[in-house]
């Protein structure tokens, strides 16, 4: 018997081996063949997370509290364990046990069982055959985290998730299969149980996580993780074909291309950003033209530097003095003789830093 490979599928397993081999050479050469990255310091850190000694901090959610910026809140997710909930000091005030949840979103105003709320969903991998995204509700006022259930996501095990507002008036999560499949699924939280309905799929070649969706442009913004950064129309209803931005090309991105968030300006401006883990940096590229605009480290400084970054999260606007402008939290992977936790970084020092305009 024959068998035939089209040119897809030679090429992403050719992008793939390469990526390997990257990912295999010392890090200090990885670096010194990637395109040059500013240095950044954080402002603050998270306590570490309580899995030690294991790959468990992954992805964060931030919630800005408009009418007191200081009492925002970070969700961040122990892989391995469940869901914390920090302040701004980096305290965890909440920890909910949901095993095994890998990414996370959430959105504010949303009716949950009647009421307007915090709306917090991650990706449950608990079962590695069988996705499924944990629904929470937050309660801002004591950081505390309640289950409102669990929505079938699909077949496969639950890596990324990123949530958008349609306009069918409901929360679209997308939840990015470990196999690159990605199922939009259509919440309803608005009754006594939480439900949800497939509306379509969408698939990439190989292993993918971290995804952002700009609600402005109905656009969604997906990393595969040894191939680079794609974009797919967000819309219910929109084409599932996707066209990519960038590539895992040992320069821009070094392989893995893991979290994606998003910097808006305007009605269509600013940045989507991806994490490099593989040369411990962070891509801008600028909107919405996807042109390549530069790279940025978080080194050592008062608080420990960020390596390895699995999950990345942005989001402007004030947060009090500490982060002026927005705050940028990436999840460090190698956080000294401590667990692993998350860096924060005010975005302020980015833009100066990169010198981009505000």
């Amino acid at each position: 018997m024959t068998v035939r490979l089209s040119a897809l599928a030679l090429l992403g397993s050719a992008l793939a081996l390469g990526a390997c081999a990257e990912r295999e050479l010392p890090i200090e050469v990885r670096i010194a063949n990637a395109d040059p990255a500013v240095s950044v310091t954080a402002r603050g850190e998270t306590e570490p997370v309580g899995t030690n000694n294991a790959d468990a901090a992954d992805d964060p959610a931030i919630w800005r509290n408009a009418a007191n910026p200081a009492a925002s809140l970070i969700v961040g997710t122990d892989k391995k364990a469940g869901l914390h909930v920090y302040g701004l000091d980096g305290r965890s005030r909440h920890f909910l046990d949901a095993g095994q949840v890998n990414n996370v979103d959430l959105r504010d105003n949303v009716t949950i069982n009647g009421t307007p709320g915090i709306l917090v969903v991650a990706s449950d991998r608990n079962d590695p055959r069988q996705a499924k995204l944990a629904l929470f509700r937050l309660d801002p006022a004591t950081a505390q985290l309640t289950s409102l259930g669990t929505v079938p996501a699909g077949a496969g095990e639950a890596y990324g998730v990123c949530l958008a507002q349609q306009d069918d008036g409901r929360v679209h999560a997308f939840i990015v299969v470990k196999d690159g499949t990605i199922n939009q699924i259509a919440l309803d939280t608005a009754g006594t149980t939480v439900s949800g309905q497939t509306v379509r799929s969408m698939k990439l070649g190989t292993q993918s996580e971290g995804c952002v969706v700009d609600e402005r442009t109905d656009t969604l913004y997906v990393a595969e993780e040894d191939v680079g950064l794609w974009r797919f129309d967000a819309k219910a209803d929109g084409a599932t074909v996707p066209h990519k931005i960038a590539a895992a090309d040992g320069k821009a991105i070094v392989a893995d291309a893991e979290g994606v968030a998003l910097a808006p300006v305007g009605t269509n401006g600013g940045y989507v950003i991806v994490s490099s883990q593989g040369d411990n940096a962070y891509t801008l590229y600028s909107l919405p033209d996807e042109r390549y605009v530069g790279r940025f480290r978080i080194v050592d400084g008062a608080i420990g530097g960020a390596e390895e970054t699995d999950g990345i999260e942005l989001v402007l606007g004030d947060f009090g003095a500490q982060f002026p402008g927005g705050l940028f939290i990436a999840q460090d992977g190698e956080n000294g003789a401590a667990a692993q936790n998350f860096k924060l970084v005010a975005w302020a020092d980015i833009v100066a830093a990169m010198k981009l305009a505000d």
